[in-house]
């Protein structure tokens, strides 16, 4: 509500009110990892000339209340600047933002490929194949055996893992198989304690012509209690099990509430994860 202090003329209340600049932007929802609505994971994305205010950008993406909104400014024909935002935080690396960033690059640009520049893990390149799929070159993350593991950690997990790894993103819990990936409860208080890394649980997948691994991921320091889709992770969970299956193309289930399918190719240096989008919405947002 707004109140109109009594000596003040409604005309003149008006005028003023009309000179308060507003800034509109151009919002897109679209779910990530999936041919279908309502599943995958979603992402907003806004495109703008420049970077916003920090704070601003901190603010849509809490009001979004998405794992993560992608923040684009175009630098030049083909090469884009990003950033992330989840509700909570600036995110080092996401992948389903990175995917549904260029899928409405490749919409709104008539483009086949772009390559997306950040600050933290270098430059992303990423095309689209003639089916709709969207492959994105992602540098490996690898995850390795930690020097020491911590008691939060362990004590987080109601299922006991084969083994614990850790990577620049988050904590390995390796399992034995699917079901065990499905019955994980951890302690999510406990988890945050581990901040800033998350938490992924992964496993071989019990539907072995379909799938290769699967995989869950826990980021309540960092985001929400349980990510949809993680395509970030991808970059150390396809080295990891390409080494552990003795294969280089494998195919990814998360399998979350809403669930997601990326498709990964382990090079030496580089990890392609690929995948679908389906959009959800396109908007305005106003700011005054």
């Amino acid at each position: 509500m707004v109140l109109i202090p009594p000596k003040l003329h409604y005309s003149a209340f008006i005028s003023v009110i009309s000179i308060i600049p507003t800034m509109s932007y151009t919002i897109y929802f679209v779910d990530a990892f999936t041919q279908q609505l309502f599943a995958g994971n979603t992402a907003a994305v806004l495109i703008t000339e420049q970077w916003l205010d920090d704070r601003l950008m901190q603010n849509i993406a809490a009001e979004n209340n998405l794992s993560e909104t992608a923040f684009i400014v175009p630098n030049d024909d083909d090469n884009f600047a990003i950033r992330w935002f989840s509700p909570l935080c600036e995110i080092d690396f996401c992948g389903h933002a990175s995917l549904a960033a260029a899928s409405v690059i490749f919409e709104e640009y008539g483009k086949q490929h772009i390559v997306l520049t950040t600050n933290t893990v270098g430059t992303l390149s990423i095309q689209k194949e003639p089916s709709g799929r969207i492959c994105m070159t992602f540098p490996r993350r690898e995850a390795l055996k930690p020097n020491t593991i911590p008691d939060d950690l362990l004590h987080a997990l109601n299922v006991q893992p084969e083994h614990i790894l850790k990577s620049p993103q988050a904590w390995f819990a390796i399992y034995q198989n699917e079901a065990q990936i499905k019955a994980c409860k951890p302690d999510l208080d406990k988890l945050k304690k581990l901040a800033p890394l998350d938490l992924v649980v992964t496993a071989p997948a019990s539907s072995s012509d379909k799938y290769d691994f699967v995989s869950r991921y826990f980021w309540p320091a960092n985001g929400g209690d349980e990510d949809p889709v993680t395509g970030s992770i991808h970059a150390g969970l396809a080295p990891y099990w390409a080494s552990r299956l003795n294969k280089t193309s494998l195919t990814a289930h998360q399998v979350s509430t809403r669930g997601g399918v990326l498709y990964c190719d382990v090079t030496e240096s580089d990890v392609v994860v690929s995948g679908y989008t389906k959009r959800y919405l396109i908007g305005q947002i106003n700011i005054v």
